[in-house]
């Protein structure tokens, strides 16, 4: 599937660029777990591996890891770089819903 159907098969799209070498990024697995647990399907999950889709990170102009990238029906309408709590990724994301 490419990326702009991956970002439009749900309402609300969250796309985690990271790298499995990246210490931030592995603090970020028990965030997204509980993300998932707390929103449920009202928020779709994707993980992008940076070093196995450089162009496509390249392309979204991605420099720093963990990105994340919100899409609300197809339309990017957030992106921040670094590591964040639950709680505050959480309600960047209902901000949007």
């Amino acid at each position: 599937m490419k990326y702009e159907e991956i970002v439009k098969s749900h309402p609300l799209v969250l796309v985690d660029f990271y790298a499995d070498w990246c210490g931030p990024c592995k603090m970020m697995v028990p965030v997204f777990k509980e993300l998932k647990s707390a929103m449920g399907d009202k928020v779709k999950i994707v993980k992008i591996d940076t070093d196995r889709n450089q162009q496509l990170s390249a392309k979204m102009g991605i420099r720093s890891i963990p990105t994340m990238v919100l899409y609300k029906e197809g339309q990017q309408v957030w992106q921040q770089p670094g590591a964040m709590p639950m709680h505050t990724l959480k309600s960047k994301i209902e901000s949007f819903i």
